[in-house]
C-alpha cells in the first residue's frame, strides 16, 4: 500500500503553529524522537516529514516511514522549549531509546512529564495496518539499520548517530523475535 499523502498533509495542518515541542512516534505510538521548533511545530514536523532539510533524516536517524503519529506541546515563551525537551527526552528515552540528534541535559529537577496539548496521527489506519506487519517492517528495519551504519562509517561518525544504530538496533532484534515467534507458531 503506497502512503496517503493526501491525508498525511490535512493531519499534520492539524499540528498548530506555535512554538514548541514534539514527539515523533512509530507506527505503535512509541516516541523515537524528541525535537523543538522555533518557528512552529507543524513547520518542522512537515519538514521531517517530507525530507526537507531535517538532520535526522538526512543522517539516517530516522525513517519516516515509521513515523504514524506526532504529539505536540506548544509553548509560549523560546525560554521554556530547552526545559520542557529535555524533560520530554529523558522521560521517553528512559522507556524505549530515542533516535536525536543531541541529547539534551537531564534536568537538574524533577518537574514532571506533561501531558501532549494534541496527538495526531499522520498516516491512515490502513497504512499503518499494513505497515505493522512484520514481513514488512523486519526487512525495513534492516534495511535501515545498513544505511545508518553505512553512514556512519563513511559520512559522520558521531555519538549522536552511534546512539541512533543502537535504537535501530534494538528495534531490528524486536522485529526479528517477533518474525521468528510467529513462523515458530505455524
Amino acid at each position: 500500500m503506497s502512503a496517503d499523502f493526501t491525508f498525511r498533509k490535512k493531519a499534520v495542518g492539524s499540528l498548530t503553529g506555535s512554538i514548541g515541542v514534539y514527539i515523533l512516534c512509530d507506527l505503535d505510538n512509541v516516541p523515537v524522537y524528541v525535537g523543538q521548533s522555533k518557528a512552529g511545530i507543524r513547520k518542522r514536523v512537515q519538514r521531517h516529514l517530507t525530507s526537507a532539510r531535517s538532520d535526522v533524516i538526512a543522517n539516517r536517524q530516522i525513517d519516516v516511514w515509521e513515523i504514524a503519529f506526532v504529539w505536540e506541546y506548544p509553548v509560549g515563551e523560546k525560554s521554556e522549549l530547552d526545559q520542557l525537551e529535555a524533560i520530554l527526552f529523558h522521560h521517553c528515552n528512559s522507556k524505549s531509546r530515542l533516535m536525536n540528534g543531541t541529547n539534551p541535559l537531564k534536568p537538574s529537577q524533577d518537574l514532571g512529564v506533561p501531558k501532549p496539548s494534541k496527538m495526531v496521527q499522520v498516516m491512515t489506519d490502513e497504512e499503518i495496518s499494513d505497515r505493522l506487519k512484520t514481513e514488512l517492517r523486519l526487512p525495513r528495519q534492516a534495511s535501515h539499520y545498513a544505511q545508518i551504519i553505512a553512514h556512519f562509517v563513511a559520512v559522520k561518525n558521531s555519538d549522536q548517530i552511534a546512539q541512533a544504530m543502537d535504537a535501530h538496533f534494538e528495534r531490528l532484534a524486536k522485529y526479528h523475535a517477533m518474525m521468528l515467534s510467529s513462523s515458530s507458531a505455524d
